[in-house]
């Protein structure tokens, strides 16, 4: 378990979060310079306005309609989200992406998680 906190990213805010991990996990898997801080929740809310609005999710939480509605604004991506540390997966499409965005829904709240390297260690 402590291999998996490591692979943790907090998302530091409460709406919006599902937009606010897609932008931070996007930023890190494209070396995006801006990705520090973001992950800090510097300079983010233009980002995050940016695919809110090409998809046509609203939302200050996300639950499946945004994830797939997200999905299919982000296809060059696919999109997991796992409910639990026991690595359940609430949601995944499949897309042919060899990107992925690995997400974790803890209590209402989304974050940037690295489960298959935890899930490697264990």
């Amino acid at each position: 378990m402590a291999h998996l906190k490591k692979s943790r990213v907090e998302v530091k805010t409460e709406e919006s979060c599902l937009a606010h991990a897609l932008v931070i996990a996007i930023a890190k898997a494209t070396n995006d310079p801006d990705y520090t801080a973001y992950r800090k929740g510097w300079n983010i809310l233009s980002k995050v306005h940016e695919p809110m609005q090409a998809s046509g999710v609203y939302l200050s939480r996300g639950g499946i309609p945004e994830l797939q509605a997200f999905q299919r604004y982000l296809p060059e991506y696919r999109i997991v989200v796992y409910s639990s540390l026991q690595c359940d997966i609430m949601f995944e499409e499949q897309v042919a992406s060899p990107m992925r965005i690995n997400l974790l829904y803890d209590d209402q709240h989304y974050h940037i998680t690295n489960l298959t390297a935890a899930m490697a260690k264990r």
